[in-house]
């Protein structure tokens, strides 16, 4: 006899009024304005916390997924006899949207010109703190430690006395090297590996577990960190910059609701089925302005809802989220580049444009670990040689404009599987066609409900889990 459960609303709806309540929020914060002090209110301190501790969680939860899921995934590649072509299926696909991005990117820069009717003062512009280089992007490869960590110190003095501040952060880009790494050495050990593999798959299980629980807050992180931005950002920052924000959401819509389909079509599939199994993952990206932080959502929405089957998902998923930066990596340092050159008065020739497409399609894995877009547009700039001072006059509106940039890189992440899955005769068309945004957490809750007590076995990324043929066979192609 099965218990009887409250029946919520869907994951779908809950962010959506969280992202109501938010918006709503945000605005009172907003009216309340600053204390006497010039610090934020209570209220915008608190979305501020809510939506930060949701982001944090997540990317907690990050390090031991993309690790155990890649060299799971892997491991389980030495039964498939196309495991090579697949990943250059991949990366090639990686390389053909992000190239058709960067020279829509281009093409709006020249057509909408935004440096040119942009009312700013370059005289005190700064080069920011971060910036990109070939040399860290090489650096980015070389793995510090096992795990990927980075520590790093701040010291200030107050009060006549130095204060230090330690923090450590992990780079997602030597995470992947070194999964990649251990999981190509446990196939070349073979049945020694064994042991390490089992152990792998089960930790595997275990975060997937603790991942869903976090993921079920996403529509309160949704609320904090939506009400966040209304809070502090507003059209008095923007205004200045209107006609460069514009061609930046423009390219981005382009790519999402213009190339994207046009890819789907072409490779016989449903537009409304890609964007309605995508959408948790698309609209957490947008809200939390990070692919890695969407990492769990996009993983689970490529798989449960769009049909790739695990053991590629858990493998290409991770792979796009550290190098597959449509938004970040393409539309927006191509149009910030001719924003730049533009305020400055440079003339930028032919080959200053071939270089942005090369950089946007060979560089963006530089932007992995580190600050995102803002060292993927000073890579670009340094390599064109333009000022990096024209950074400094963007940051103000960084925010508003990461929001799109995020949500059209994490697209781009569940596209580029489902269409090589397609390609390769491996994708799930029922599950495709079928499967919606209500059903992202489905498995979770029949086995809830479930009064046999049996397993959850149908989390994101275990090689053979769910009882669907495709989710438990292997990868060969479909005859």
């Amino acid at each position: 006899m099965r218990r009887r459960r409250l029946r919520l609303p869907s994951f779908t709806v809950q962010v959506i009024l969280g992202l109501a309540l938010g918006v709503l929020l945000g605005w009172v914060a907003r009216q309340i304005g600053p204390t006497a002090a010039g610090d934020p209110n209570w209220l915008t301190t608190t979305l501020d916390t809510i939506g930060s501790s949701f982001v944090t969680l997540l990317k907690a939860v990050v390090p031991p997924l993309v690790f155990l899921a890649i060299v799971a995934s892997i491991a389980n590649l030495r039964h498939v006899t196309n495991a090579a072509r697949l990943a250059g299926q991949t990366l090639l696909w990686f390389a053909i949207t992000s190239a058709v991005a960067v020279t829509i990117g281009i093409g709006l820069g020249l057509i909408l010109k935004p440096g040119s009717h942009a009312t700013l003062d370059t005289a005190g512009a700064t080069a920011p703190d971060h910036t990109g280089s070939w040399l860290d992007f090489l650096n980015g490869l070389i793995p510090g430690n096992v795990l990927g960590l980075q520590a790093g110190t701040d010291a200030s003095v107050a009060d006549g006395s130095v204060q230090a501040t330690t923090s450590i952060n992990f780079n997602v880009l030597q995470i992947v090297v070194v999964a990649l790494v251990i999981g190509i050495a446990a196939l070349r050990t073979g049945k020694a590996a064994e042991p390490f593999l089992t152990f792998t798959r089960s930790a595997l299980t275990i975060v997937q577990k603790v991942l869903w629980w976090i993921i079920r807050l996403a529509p309160l992180g949704t609320l904090g960190l939506i009400g966040k931005a209304v809070a502090t950002y507003g059209w008095d920052l923007l205004a200045p910059l209107a006609t460069y924000a514009v061609a930046i959401y423009a390219g981005l819509l382009i790519v999402l609701l213009v190339v994207y389909p046009v890819l789907l079509r072409s490779n016989g599939l449903r537009v409304r089925d890609f964007f309605r199994g995508a959408w948790p993952a698309i609209q957490l990206a947008f809200v939390s302005r990070s692919s890695v932080g969407t990492l769990p959502v996009t993983q689970r929405v490529t798989e449960r809802n769009l049909g790739v089957p695990s053991s590629y998902a858990s493998f290409a998923v991770p792979l796009g989220a550290t190098t597959k930066m449509d938004g970040c990596a393409s539309i927006y340092p191509a149009i910030s580049a001719i924003f730049v050159a533009q305020i400055f008065g440079i003339h930028l020739s032919l080959t200053d444009y071939l270089l942005i497409a090369f950089v946007s399609v060979v560089g963006s894995a530089a932007t992995a670990g580190l600050t995102g877009a803002v060292v993927m547009l000073t890579l670009t700039l340094s390599t064109l040689g333009l000022p990096l001072a024209g950074v400094g006059l963007l940051l103000a509106i960084d925010p508003i404009l990461d929001m799109g940039r995020t949500a059209v890189n994490v697209a781009g992440q569940a596209l580029v599987p489902t269409i090589v899955a397609k390609r390769e005769g491996i994708l799930d068309l029922d599950r495709y066609a079928s499967a919606s945004a209500e059903d992202l957490f489905a498995d979770d809750e029949d086995a809830a409900l479930d009064a046999s007590g049996s397993d959850d076995s149908s989390a994101v990324g275990t090689p053979t889990s769910g009882s669907d043929a495709t989710r438990g066979r292997e990868l060969t192609p479909a005859r």
